[in-house]
């Protein structure tokens, strides 16, 4: 596993000192989980976005996201997410999982 060196303030490094003992683990541990939820939050963030104004259809917003069809779905479900695709957007989403 490759190392990666970053310089945080001190009250991060404070926070991140919490939460690993919270946790019982280490912090390069708790390093690797707050950034693996992190990363996978901005995706979700940035497929919302997309798809909300309309630049993605719902299969390139789940692809984004990082997560199944169903589990974006669910994610517009909660976010109460609109889209501003045309019909024949849609369309071509309905015939893509059709095909799966």
């Amino acid at each position: 596993m490759p190392s990666i060196s970053a310089r945080i303030p001190d009250d991060e490094r404070d926070e991140l000192e919490e939460v690993a003992e919270l946790l019982g683990e280490d912090k390069s541990a708790t390093i690797r989980k707050a950034l693996d939820e992190g990363l996978k939050q901005i995706r979700v963030r940035i497929a919302a976005e997309r798809y909300q104004s309309g630049g993605i259809s719902v299969n390139q917003a789940a692809r984004v996201a990082g997560v199944s069809l169903a589990e974006w779905l669910e994610i517009c479900r909660e976010r109460n997410l609109t889209t501003q695709l045309k019909p024949e957007d849609i369309e071509g989403d309905a015939d893509t999982a059709l095909d799966l």
